[in-house]
């Protein structure tokens, strides 16, 4: 039995930056309406042709590898968390495998939306476990600005979101004190329709359906979020999940060096916060500067958090997600 590390972190934002201000121009909105209730003052949007899904999540594996030493030969398996992929299939995993030049390794998708990336970090983990991989890629990379609706008609939603990706390298540890030491996934499908996208869907309207209609007004194929029904959700599943992983571990609240929470908002990672009356120094936020990148936010912001020397050697990382599904995640990881 083995435990599996993070022995390599990177991530990729393109670099053309959509201020509130910018935003304003396009549809009825403003900086101070947009950051009091989401905290968020700018995003990145892929420049069409510049950037995909799958072309940011390489960028990030590609500089993930550099840091955990190892070339493309190592890789044993890819798992790739979106709800963003580039065709609707194949998946943007096995694309991956091709544009990295990796041996024909298995690649698999991960559709968990906000929780993705931590879903994926506990599949790559149980393989690491059992001994059946060494050492595994796991991608989080989204693209949302394409399928916004950027009008008044969707800036609820559309103001919210931007696009980017991280990846970490999940290697074989032999010290069981060390890496992941547990994961928890949790799902409640029957709130899945207030955080959701329903067509093209093949269980209601496709895209035949669509195009037969031609109907200017179709709101089905733009994301529909209940904004306040999520928000209240997600205060108390974030609580549950995080004294889930530290019970396990027979950790306290005090234990917690770093808690990287999915940046869905940050009046969430706030609330949270307080309720466990952390300091500054135990959260990191970035939503301020990137949006929710969805299943590319906890890679992005663990990154960014250890290249700033708030992670060491040691230290207790809490991950923690909830979105779409409803699904909710959390990983403890000893760095």
């Amino acid at each position: 039995m083995y435990n599996s590390r993070i022995s390599g972190l990177g991530f990729y934002v393109p670099s053309n930056v959509v201020t509130n201000a910018d935003l304003s121009k396009i549809m009825d909105t403003n900086d101070e309406w947009i950051q009091e209730r989401t905290g968020i003052k700018e995003r990145r949007h892929i420049v069409k042709g510049e950037d995909t899904t799958t072309t940011m999540g390489v960028k990030a594996a590609k500089i993930a590898m550099e840091r955990a030493g190892i070339d493309k030969n190592d890789i044993d398996f890819i798992v790739f968390a979106t709800l963003s992929p580039d065709y609707y299939f194949p998946g943007p995993g096995v694309l991956v495998q091709r544009d990295l030049g990796l041996k024909t390794v298995g690649a698999l998708d991960v559709r968990n939306q906000c929780s993705g990336f931590v879903y994926a970090l506990s599949v790559a983990d149980q393989y690491i476990k059992t001994g059946m991989y060494k050492n595994v890629l796991v991608i989080g990379s989204e693209v949302q600005s394409s399928g916004l609706d950027m009008t008044t008609r969707g800036r609820g939603v559309s103001v919210i979101f931007g696009d980017g990706a991280g990846a970490a390298i999940l290697s074989r540890e032999e010290d069981l004190t060390k890496g992941i030491l547990s994961t928890h996934l949790h799902s409640e499908g029957i709130h899945a329709e207030e955080l959701v996208l329903t067509a093209p869907g093949m269980g209601g309207r496709w895209v035949n359906d669509i195009l037969a209609d031609n109907n200017p007004d179709d709101e089905s194929y733009f994301p529909y979020m209940n904004g306040q029904f999520v928000f209240k959700n997600a205060v108390v599943r974030f609580s549950e999940v995080i004294m889930e992983a530290l019970e396990a571990n027979h950790l306290a609240v005090s234990d917690i060096d770093m808690l990287i929470p999915h940046q869905a908002n940050l009046r969430i990672s706030q609330y949270i916060q307080s309720k466990f009356k952390l300091t500054d120094n135990q959260v990191y936020n970035n939503v301020q500067q990137y949006g929710n990148t969805t299943a590319a936010s906890i890679p992005i912001a663990l990154t960014e958090a250890w290249e700033k020397g708030k992670i060491k050697e040691g230290d207790t990382v809490v991950l923690a997600a909830f979105g779409s599904g409803f699904t909710w995640a959390s990983a403890i990881v000893k760095w």
